[in-house]
């Protein structure tokens, strides 16, 4: 999709303009308004005076906009929104390359290493991006990179030099020449704008400073969200599934640790800003500061931030057995996942069993074979401010040491079991990969292939690693009870049928639908084989 023509004859232009004219936030981060004019591009909802439609491009990407010779905006910081919600709704080729693009994968790999992930050359998956967003992979990366710099400078006290090389930059002085080219500023500017704005007005930039130690970095972060946002209902749910040693739920919010790709990292989310500009406030400590970009990515997938809500509040609205639950709880999530080997393992754990019963494996599990995280003790639950369980202090398992050791911890039905070790070798040797650059059908296909994995768990990880939209796991029996309660079919081939009214958001009807149920987790499929005995309470 390339940038819409400087013509209001054209209803794509028309539209943008429309929403730019009349500073529609909601629009910020869907599409970038370039100004030829002034050589700026800004978010749709700059309070600058509207420009002339024949000084007006629009862009998808901000590598775009930079690529057509334009700066950001000092005023609105064009880059300080939620990501487009396009990359999690299209399973193309770009929407997979840029979702690999926000994880870091070119800082990590190069071009080459991007395109092989993909499964084709490096100059087809350039031409197609250049096609489909305006930009190639080498301009987005670079976009990425300063947009990464600007989040460090704006809310660390970190030195520059230390910033330029965490934001994947080859040299300072290529770092200086791209922050000078797409902000206009030097480095030291940008930082010292961030502190005349004391306690920082910046939705995406820290309150606080971030600091080097011997155990880690610590960052604070505002990451926003379009409204309406469920933050309360997704921490929520995240929190009834915490494993004693790897997450906790507080009254604050949700803790846990979790590996990057160049080490480990703790993290603490609250809901924060307001109800017309919601926000996760997020603290994290990082092992390495390279991985600030596929962190701030990862957790911003797992609150499912970028989600277009009042889109799909208005679409799944319309459904009048729907419509009770969507005014009860506007801006519903479908949480997603920051480490895809361990989703996967839990859904497996979780199979056949009781919340409390899956908690007790998993925790058990992590005990045994989890990594401890340097320099994080392990503290006693804090019961005045209804702490469940003790600090976060291990990670979670790696599939090589299942693999290994498995055997040695879990219990439970030997099938299962056979299936749990059968995926952990298989992702320890490479043989089975799971990453946000897959497309829902092949991830599904490689699951289902191997014995003992079925459709509704190879359903629920795409829905929980890929953020796919469109999952509706009809074979669960609790989402069937919430849809039964609400007055929709309660068998899975009806259920089916109708909900195909609810594309392509029927991932978050099923939201609703287990909300409806008042079920503390989702149920698995009430199927006998290799996939389940029995369901998944």
């Amino acid at each position: 999709m390339t940038p819409a023509p400087s013509s209001p004859d054209d209803p794509v232009f028309a539209e943008r303009y429309r929403a730019m004219s009349s500073r529609d936030a909601r629009f910020d981060g869907q599409f970038i308004t370039g100004v030829h004019s002034t050589g700026i591009y800004c978010r749709p909802s700059c309070p600058a005076v509207t420009p002339k439609p024949g000084n007006v491009s629009f862009y998808l990407t901000a590598a775009a906009a930079h690529e057509a010779g334009l700066r950001a905006c000092k005023r609105c910081l064009p880059d300080a929104v939620p990501g487009s919600p396009a990359w999690n709704i299209r399973d193309d080729l770009a929407a997979r390359a840029m979702r690999l693009i926000g994880d870091g994968t070119v800082e990590r790999e190069g071009v080459p290493g991007l395109a092989n992930r993909l499964g084709y050359t490096p100059r087809h998956l350039t031409r197609v991006l250049v096609a489909e967003v305006g930009a190639g992979p080498l301009a987005l990366a670079r976009a990425h990179r300063a947009q990464t710099a600007r989040v460090l400078l704006m809310s660390t006290d970190l030195p520059v030099a230390d910033i330029a090389f965490a934001a994947g930059f080859g040299s300072v002085r290529q770092f200086n020449d791209t922050i000078a080219a797409v902000y206009e500023r030097t480095p030291s500017a940008l930082r010292a704008a961030a502190r005349v704005r004391a306690g920082s007005r910046d939705r995406d930039t820290g309150t606080g400073t971030g600091t080097g130690t011997g155990t880690g970095t610590r960052i604070s972060l505002l990451l926003p969200a379009r409204a309406p946002f469920d933050g309360t209902g997704l921490l929520g749910f995240l929190g009834v599934r915490a494993i004693d040693g790897v997450e906790r739920s507080t009254s604050a919010g949700y803790e846990r640790t979790l590996r990057l790709p160049h080490g480990w990292a703790t993290l603490q989310l609250a809901v924060a800003g307001t109800l017309e500009a919601p926000a996760v406030a997020c603290t994290a400590r990082l092992s390495s500061l390279a991985d600030l970009a596929p962190f701030v990515s990862r957790v911003r997938r797992l609150c499912d931030l970028d989600a277009d809500a009042q889109a799909i509040d208005r679409a799944l609205a319309d459904d009048p057995a729907l419509a009770g639950s969507v005014h009860g709880t506007p801006g519903i999530r479908v949480p997603g996942s920051l480490d895809p080997e361990e989703t996967l393992f839990r859904a497996l754990l979780g199979q056949q069993v009781s919340v409390a019963a899956a908690r007790t494996a998993l925790g058990r599990l992590s005990a045994a074979l989890g990594e401890p995280v340097p320099g994080v003790t392990a503290t006693a639950p804090d019961t005045d401010t209804d702490t469940a369980t003790a600090t976060p202090q291990l990670l979670f398992p790696t599939a090589a040491r299942i693999a290994e050791h498995g055997r040695e911890v879990l219990r439970g039905p030997a099938a299962r079991i056979d299936t749990i070790i059968r995926v952990a070798a298989a992702l320890a040797a490479g043989d089975l990969v799971l990453d946000v650059g897959e497309t829902r059908d092949d991830l599904q296909a490689r699951l289902t292939a191997l014995p003992g994995i079925g459709p509704w768990t190879a359903g629920y990880v795409a829905m929980r690693v890929l953020g796919s939209p469109d999952i509706l796991l009809t074979s669960d029996l609790v989402l069937r009870q919430g849809a039964d309660r609400l007055g929709l079919p309660a068998t899975a081939t009806d259920l089916a049928a109708h909900g195909s009214v609810w594309a392509p958001w029927r991932s978050y009807a099923g939201m609703h639908l287990w909300r409806a149920a008042g079920a503390p987790r989702p149920a698995g499929p009430a199927v006998h084989g290799e996939n389940g005995s029995g369901r998944l309470r």
